[in-house]
This record gives structure tokens, C-alpha cells and sequence, in this order.
């Protein structure tokens, strides 16, 4: 029993077991492959949270190590990711002021927080918390994700420096900037031609990456036009290895941190098991959300401690993996260890990288999250899911990116509450030559039987639409074309009972009973039956009072009747 909770809680260990030989070639080539994209892609979203690039390479190694030992045994490359900078960015810059490392501390911090929320979530077994998030919240997200990052990234591809925070103000000073004629025009240069590389990638035939390509071309250009002064560059890499760098942190920070990390981990999750569940439907497998969370909650603790900042799993380098042929989370392990050696062979490749071009490859990156499809496909279907994915992009676009989550969160709630509070309901009849009772508002020709109503209510019973339900009885009485002696509640729709609407469902068993009327449920739920049983109602509500279908109810009325 031990030794199959260990193997359960590291399933890198069943997976080295098993790992077959002819399997190494591909997940080796695939690693190689791999970690030509990550080292612009890590600094390039370092940059973007305001972070140092070399952190950016910290917490694309690290994360991707333990999340091959702890997460699932299936390729998923773990790193930075466009979806979280605006996110860190927001949570640690303001706390950070202007110094570097305070800004590398708290965002480690952010790492570990998120890490842990992620690893209580694995233990209280809570990866359903995701399904707040739906498709029109996170493509709204998405979006304005999206327009968030373009805006932020816009003066660095410019070549100009701006005080900004909000999108609004960042566009601002940007457009000021430009008008007073501030734009580098070699930045802005090497920023389009990166932008047109990248893009041209997608459509030739190589299979180098169109970002390493961008990148090496940036860097060579630099340095032989002698370019290092004419724009801002990354500058080279401090030498050394991941290590802590979580000095100078109080207990302050840390509570200021707790509800922007709560925020992220929910997204972080959001995105990775999308992606993980995607990948797996492909290949026909399982996936088990609460495994899923627990190796991202561990990825993000290491890479906190070790120099990094928050991560999730990679729509685009995982894809890039498993094209390349990985078989494995070995290829994320190989990739690692290319990226590490890469900072203690060549740090100082990265004198020449400008900064534009890293602004670049995340303004593509971000475009990609761009999703006006699915905009236009709600707009013809759905008003309401409309409103939730415009709200959200405004939210997370002009509020603030956590703020628009929780706003959306909320929307979707009430959304939700509102919905089951006016659920559709109606009268059901007969028709002739088919079988069972029908809606009779779709069929007006639909015939009752006399003194019976037969009533559907499509909605768990709560507090919040008791009296809905109680006052929908009483209008369908009142309506009917002659004295009432019975109501019969289709009740297969009812899959839930509080004791609030029971009280309502009590006073309206009374009222009726004044005028004659019993009331009697069709194809109610066992378990709600059982809830009438604990709440003390049994005696009100006999055996006499439930029929397993609206059929058997409608002949006994009628036998009743002697119709």
C-alpha cells in the first residue's frame, strides 16, 4: 500500500521504470529541438513581467524538472506563459517599486504561494474549481489578456521608455512619446523585421523555429552593424545557476500577495489542464485534474525558491515537443539541461539581443491568443454568454487582469443563479398518436384532462426560486379552463430540495388542500425523496403522493375520477 501511494505521488519514478530504450532518440532530438525555443521565449516573458531575462531562463528549467518527476507521466511543457505576465506584473511591480531584485523576490514568493494554494487544492481534491471559469469567461480573459500584453510590450518594440501602469496609461504616454518624435527607428526596425520572421516561419517549409530564428538573426545583425549602443539590449547573463533569491521579503508582502495568487493559481490551472486534457483527447488517454494540480502546484514552489516566477503549462512549446517527436517528459528534462548549459557556456551571447526583439516575441505570442471566432459564434447564439465574454475582456483589459477575473467569475455566478431562479417552465398536455405529455405552449392543440393540471419546473428547487416555482402552481390553477381537483408535478427536472423551498412547497400543499387540490409529483429523484424523508415532511407527502412517470399519475387521477 506504501509503495503504490509513493509511485501514485511520483509518478516519475513509475515512469523511469518503464521507460523504454527505443524511445530515447526521439525524446534527445525533441529536447534539442525544445530548448532552442525556450531561452528567448524565458527571457522574453522575464522581460515582460518586469524581471531580469536570465529569471525568465531560471523558470523555464526548474519547474520543468520537478513537473517531470511530479506531474503526470505524458509530455506537457511547464514554463512562462503570455497568459500570466500582465498578472505578475500587476501583483509584484507595484510592491517592487524600482529595484530588480525586490522585484525577483516577490515574484518568487508569488511562485510559492501559488505553488501552495495548487498543492491544497491536489489535497482537498478541488480540480473541478476550474469549471467557474467557462468558454466565454476565458476567451474574454484571452482577449483582453491579449490587448494587455500588445499594449505593455508596444514601447519596448518602439524603442522608447514610458511611465505607465493601466493599458489606458501605457497607451497614453505611448502615443505621446511617438508624437514627440521618441521612437528609435533601429528599434523599431529590428522589432517589425522580428514581428515578419516569426510570422514567415509559420509558413515554410523548415522546421526551425521562427522565433530562434528572429532571435539569432537579431543578434547577429547587432552585433556585426555595431548596433549595441543605437537601442536598448538585453545585455549579458549573470553567471551561475538557479539559486534562491528570495531576500528581503516581509510578512507584508506576502499577504499582499495571497489574493493575486489565488487569482493566478486559478488560471495557471485553468490553462494547463485545458491544454492537458486537449493533448490527452488526441491521444486517447486519461487525465486526472487533481494529479495535474498537485505537479503544477510543485513546479511553481521550485521555481519560486530557485529564481523563478509563476508558470503553467505551454500552448505553444508543448505542441512544439511533441512535433519534434518527444515521447516523454525526459525531452522537458533534455531541454533543461541544453538551456543550463547555454548560461554557463555562452551568457554573454545575450549582449547583442535588443530588447525590441523580445517585446516582439511576446506581442506574436500574445496575438495568437486573440480569438474573434468564437466573439462572432456567441454573438448569434447567445446574448447573455455575449455580455460574460465582453464584461470579462473589458474587465481584464481596462480594470485590471485580476480584478476582470473576479468581476467575470462573479457575472458568470449570477448568471448562473439567475437561470435556475427563472428556469423555463410550462403545462404539459396530450396529443394525439404520441405517446406521453408535451409542452403546451410549443403545441396549443395539446389536450388536458379535466380538473388536472400537469406542471413542469425544469430546476433543482433552492431558495431562490421557491416561490417561482410555488407561484407558477397557483397561475397555471388559476388559468385553467375549469375547477382543479389535481396537480401533477413533472418533477424529473427537480434534482435538488433546501429547506427554504420546502417551506414554499409546504404553504403552497396547504393552499391548494384549502381549495380541494392535492398535490402529487411524477419522476421525482430518489435522493430528493429522501431529503423530504430527513427534512420531516414524509407524513405530509405519503407513498400516495409520488408515481415513477407523469403516465402512471394521469391513469391514477383518472381511476380516482372514474374518467
Amino acid at each position: 500500500m506504501r509503495r503504490d501511494w509513493i509511485l501514485k505521488a511520483i509518478p516519475g519514478i513509475q515512469l523511469a521504470r518503464s521507460y523504454q530504450r527505443s524511445w530515447l532518440k526521439s525524446d534527445l532530438a525533441a529536447g534539442a529541438a525544445l530548448s532552442a525555443l525556450l531561452i528567448p521565449a524565458g527571457m522574453a516573458y522575464a522581460e515582460a513581467s518586469g524581471l531580469p531575462a536570465v529569471n525568465g531562463l531560471y523558470a523555464s528549467v526548474v519547474p520543468m524538472l520537478f513537473y517531470a518527476v511530479f506531474g503526470p507521466p505524458r509530455v506537457l511543457i511547464v514554463g512562462p506563459d503570455s497568459a500570466l505576465v500582465p498578472m505578475i506584473a500587476a501583483a509584484v511591480l507595484p510592491l517592487a517599486g524600482r529595484e530588480p531584485s525586490r522585484a525577483v523576490a516577490l515574484a518568487g514568493v508569488l511562485a510559492i504561494l501559488i505553488g501552495v494554494f495548487l498543492i491544497a487544492g491536489r489535497i482537498f481534491r478541488l480540480g473541478f474549481v476550474t469549471g467557474l471559469l467557462s468558454k466565454p469567461i476565458r476567451v474574454g480573459y484571452l482577449n483582453g489578456i491579449a490587448l494587455a500584453v500588445i499594449v505593455s510590450q508596444l514601447p519596448k518594440l518602439l524603442g522608447i521608455s514610458v511611465q505607465g501602469g493601466s493599458l489606458q496609461a501605457n497607451a497614453i504616454a505611448t502615443a505621446e512619446a511617438v508624437s514627440r518624435g521618441a521612437t528609435n527607428p533601429v528599434a523599431l526596425v529590428f522589432g517589425v523585421a522580428t514581428v515578419a520572421i516569426i510570422a514567415a516561419g509559420r509558413f515554410l517549409p523548415w522546421k526551425v523555429p521562427g522565433v530562434l530564428l528572429a532571435v539569432a538573426a537579431s543578434i547577429a545583425a547587432a552585433a556585426a552593424l555595431g548596433f549595441k549602443d543605437a537601442m536598448p539590449m538585453v545585455g549579458a547573463l549573470p553567471q551561475g545557476l538557479p539559486a534562491p533569491a528570495l531576500g528581503g521579503v516581509t510578512p507584508d508582502d506576502v499577504v499582499g500577495l495571497l489574493g493575486p495568487a489565488a487569482g493566478i493559481a486559478l488560471i495557471a490551472f485553468a490553462d494547463t489542464s485545458t491544454l492537458s486534457k486537449s493533448l490527452a483527447g488526441r491521444g486517447g488517454v486519461h487525465t486526472s485534474g487533481n494529479q495535474e494540480m498537485g505537479g503544477l502546484g510543485i513546479a511553481n514552489v521550485a521555481s519560486g525558491l530557485l529564481g523563478g516566477f509563476p508558470v503553467c503549462g505551454s500552448s505553444s512549446r508543448t505542441p512544439t515537443a511533441l512535433q519534434a517527436g518527444a515521447r516523454t517528459p525526459l525531452s522537458g528534462i533534455v531541454a533543461a539541461a541544453l538551456v543550463v548549459v547555454f548560461m554557463v557556456a555562452a551568457p554573454g551571447v545575450t549582449a547583442f539581443l535588443p530588447t525590441t526583439t523580445l517585446a516582439a516575441v511576446v506581442i506574436v505570442a500574445a496575438a495568437s491568443l486573440v480569438d474573434v471566432k468564437t466573439l462572432l459564434r456567441l454573438v448569434r447564439m447567445s446574448r447573455m454568454e455575449t455580455a460574460l465574454l465582453l464584461t470579462t475582456f473589458l474587465g481584464v483589459a481596462f480594470v485590471g487582469v485580476l480584478q476582470g477575473i473576479v468581476i467575470a467569475i462573479a457575472l458568470s455566478l449570477i448568471a448562473f443563479i439567475r437561470r435556475a431562479w427563472d428556469p423555463y417552465r410550462t403545462e404539459l398536455a396530450s396529443l394525439e398518436d404520441v405517446p406521453g405529455y408535451h409542452d403546451i405552449g410549443r403545441h396549443p392543440e395539446g389536450l388536458r384532462v379535466p380538473g388536472l393540471v400537469i406542471a413542469r419546473f425544469d430546476a433543482p428547487l433552492f431558495f431562490a426560486n421557491g416561490e417561482v416555482f410555488a407561484e407558477h402552481i397557483r397561475n397555471l390553477v388559476a388559468d385553467a379552463p375549469g375547477p382543479v381537483k389535481c396537480v401533477i408535478v413533472a418533477s424529473e427536472a427537480i434534482t435538488d430540495l433546501d429547506t427554504t423551498a420546502l417551506d414554499y412547497l409546504v404553504e403552497l400543499d396547504d393552499e391548494l388542500a384549502s381549495q380541494g387540490i392535492s398535490l402529487v409529483f411524477a419522476e421525482l429523484k430518489g435522493p430528493v425523496k429522501d431529503r423530504l424523508i430527513k427534512f420531516g415532511v414524509s407524513s405530509r407527502f405519503g407513498p400516495d403522493h409520488f408515481f415513477p412517470t407523469v403516465n402512471n399519475a394521469v391513469k391514477s387521477y383518472k381511476r380516482t375520477f372514474g374518467l
